[in-house]
């Protein structure tokens, strides 16, 4: 996965994390990926809501042309 440093993560818009808060960030194919994989396993382990999960996987979707 590549990696976002501090100061890229923080030069991001808000519209490139799939969640409220800046999280789950998305700005690229690898990582919308991760978000996809780390949501589900969120989910699994009841860190996330379904409403959220849901949102996690369209919005990263929409960033890897699947939706």
């Amino acid at each position: 996965m590549s990696r976002l440093t501090v100061a890229e993560r923080d030069a991001l818009p808000d519209s490139a994390f799939a969640l409220p808060g800046r999280r789950y960030p998305i700005p690229d194919e690898t990582h919308a990926r991760d978000a996809l994989a780390r949501a589900s396993e969120m989910l699994h382990r009841g860190n996330l809501t379904q409403e959220e999960y849901d949102t996690v996987v369209r919005r990263a979707r929409a960033v890897l042309g699947e939706g």
